[in-house]
C-alpha cells in the first residue's frame, strides 16, 4: 500500500512538473526567439561590417575602435542622453510625488483624478502626441499664442534653438509622471498612521512629518522609480525621432537615435549593433551604480 501511494505521489508530482513545463513553453520559445537570439545575432554583428543589403564580414574591434576614437557625434549623443535622463527622471519623479500625496487622501472624485493623471503615461510616448507636442512648439502653435496674450515674446522658434529644444522633450517626459504617481501614491497609503497620529502629539509641523516621517519610508518607492525611469530615460526614442530628429546641430540627438540613423539612414548597421552593446553596458554599469549607492540612502526596516 505505501508503495502505491508512493508511486501514486510520485505520478502527481511528474504531471504537476509536466504541466509546468508545458504551460511556461510559450514564454521561454517566445523569450529565446525574439530575446537570446536576436542579443546573440547583433552581437555577432557588432564585430562585422554589415549593410543589411550585403553579407556581413568580420572586422574584429573595429567598429568599437572607431566609435571611441573617430566619431564625435557618438560622444555627443552620450552627452545628450545623460543631460536628458539627468534632469527629465528627477523632476518626473517630484511631480509625481508632488501629485501623489495630494491624491492620498479619499474623495469622491479620487478615482477620476488618479485616471486623469496617468492618462499622459498611456498616451504620452505615441507618435500622435508626438507630433501635437511638435505643433504646439511650432512658431505659430498654441504656446507662442499663449505667450502672446500674456504680452511676452510670441515668436520664439522652440524646436530650431539648441537651448530650448532639448527642453521641449525634457517637459514632454516629465508629463508622463502618471505610473510613478501610481506607485507612489500606494506607498504613502501603506505607512502607518499611527507615526503621523504620534507626531501630532510631539508637535511636529507638515515639514518635519515629511522630512522625518513621509521620505525616509518612501525611499524604497524612490530608488524603485528611480532605476526604472532611468532606464526609460536612456531608451527614450520616439518623442526625440518624430519632434527634432536630433536637431539642432545634434542638440537633442539621443543614443538611441543615432543608433537607429547608422542603421536605417547610413545603412552601418553593423556600427550601430555595436552602439546597442555599449548602450546595455551603459545601463548595466548606472544601474549598479544606483544599487551600490542604495544602503546610504534607502530606509531598509530589517536593519
Amino acid at each position: 500500500m505505501k508503495e502505491k501511494k508512493s508511486m501514486t505521489l510520485k505520478q502527481r508530482l511528474n504531471r504537476e512538473s509536466a504541466a509546468g513545463v508545458i504551460c511556461s513553453m510559450p514564454f521561454i520559445i517566445g523569450f529565446l526567439l525574439f530575446m537570446i537570439v536576436p542579443m546573440g545575432i547583433s552581437l555577432y554583428y557588432s564585430f562585422c561590417d554589415y549593410d543589411i543589403l550585403s553579407p556581413p564580414q568580420f572586422c574584429g574591434l573595429s567598429n568599437y575602435i572607431n566609435m571611441f576614437t573617430t566619431d564625435e557625434r557618438f560622444w555627443k549623443s552620450i552627452g545628450v542622453t545623460f543631460y536628458f535622463a539627468l534632469v527629465s527622471v528627477p523632476l518626473r519623479l517630484i511631480f509625481a510625488l508632488i501629485v501623489a500625496m495630494i491624491l492620498v487622501k479619499s474623495s469622491k472624485a479620487s478615482a477620476f483624478y488618479r485616471a486623469v493623471y496617468y492618462l499622459p503615461s498611456i498616451i504620452g510616448g505615441s507618435v500622435a502626441v508626438a507630433i501635437l507636442w511638435k505643433r504646439m512648439f511650432a512658431t505659430d502653435g498654441i504656446i507662442n499664442q499663449i505667450l502672446a496674450v500674456f504680452g511676452l515674446p510670441s515668436d520664439t522658434a522652440w524646436l530650431g534653438q539648441t537651448s530650448t529644444a532639448i527642453w521641449t522633450l525634457i517637459i514632454l517626459a516629465v508629463w508622463q509622471f502618471g505610473s510613478s504617481m501610481l506607485i507612489f501614491l500606494s506607498a504613502l497609503k501603506q505607512i502607518p498612521s499611527e507615526l503621523y497620529e504620534a507626531s501630532n502629539v510631539d508637535g511636529a509641523n507638515g515639514v518635519q512629518k515629511f522630512f522625518k516621517i513621509t521620505l525616509p519610508l518612501l525611499t524604497p518607492t524612490i530608488f524603485f522609480n528611480l532605476v526604472m525611469q532611468m532606464i526609460n530615460g536612456f531608451l527614450a526614442f520616439t518623442q526625440c525621432y518624430i519632434i527634432t530628429q536630433g536637431k539642432p546641430m545634434d542638440s537633442t540627438l539621443f543614443y538611441t537615435v543615432y543608433t537607429y540613423q547608422q542603421s536605417f539612414e547610413f545603412y552601418h548597421t553593423g556600427y550601430a549593433a555595436a552602439m546597442a552593446w555599449v548602450m546595455l553596458l551603459l545601463v548595466g554599469l548606472i544601474t549598479l551604480l544606483l544599487f551600490a549607492t542604495k544602503k546610504f540612502w534607502v530606509y531598509d526596516e530589517g536593519n
